[in-house]
């Protein structure tokens, strides 16, 4: 059983991509295929909304045909254990999938949103959603037609960052697991875990943009590398 410690996870796009989500540098992609600029900013959605729901509606109906890999059951397998020794796991993610839910964590900080939510821009509700956004689409709670996916995007501030800011101050490992190291605020947690000097492990595919500021670094498909380390952990 793990020993009672304060872990802070950061997941990347790289822990979903065993399942067949697409990343951004997958050479094939959506990401390849659709202009970040048009589909992920503020901008694009107002020049043309339709463009975007379109994109995330194709992203959110490939939800039910991806199941979580054993990276994501490692990561829940790590925070039941360590919350049994009196410690805790808050698992900061990147991802606007819903795999580590399924998977079994339970103190997730989704800080760029979530694919199976919709929020209207009228009233600010927030509703989950499993089916089509269009212009058309009336809120729930106030029937405007101003519903937008619930994501963050470029230019947008991350949700819920207060609270990431709170666990690394408790923290006394920060791990990160399948990220580029390039997109800020997240891409900062591993400096503020070295002004900290606490230990800072990276488990990727390849080096981060960042990967020189980690203490202790793995290399490989995530399904593999991260249940092999959450098992070392939890021996240790």
């Amino acid at each position: 059983m793990a020993k009672a410690q304060n872990i802070v996870i950061l997941t990347g796009a790289g822990v979903s991509a065993d399942s067949g989500v697409d990343t951004f540098r997958d050479p094939d992609g959506a990401w390849v295929k659709n202009d970040p600029v048009k589909v992920c900013t503020p901008e694009g959605f107002a020049a043309d909304p339709a463009l975007v729901h379109a994109f995330y509606n194709a992203r959110r109906a490939q939800l039910p045909s991806v199941d979580p890999n054993p990276a994501h059951f490692a990561l829940a397998k790590l925070e039941a254990e360590t919350v049994k020794a009196g410690g805790t796991v808050t698992l900061v993610t990147q991802n606007v999938d819903n795999l580590h839910q399924r998977a079994g964590s339970e103190r997730i900080l989704p800080i760029h949103g979530h694919l199976d939510k919709a929020e209207c821009t009228s009233c600010g509700k927030v509703h989950h959603w499993t089916e089509d956004l269009s212009t058309e689409t009336p809120c729930p709670a106030c029937d405007a037609k101003t519903m937008r996916p619930y994501i963050v995007w470029f230019g947008e501030i991350p949700r819920g960052f207060d609270e990431v800011e709170e666990a690394m101050m408790e923290a006394d490992l920060f791990v990160a697991v399948g990220t580029s190291g390039s997109v800020y605020p997240a891409a900062g947690l591993v400096g503020f875990a070295r002004q900290r000097a606490i230990p800072r492990v990276e488990l990727n595919l390849e080096a981060s943009d960042n990967a020189t500021l980690f203490t202790e670094a793995r290399y490989g498909k995530a399904s593999e590398i991260v249940p092999a380390w959450v098992d070392e952990v939890l021996s240790s």
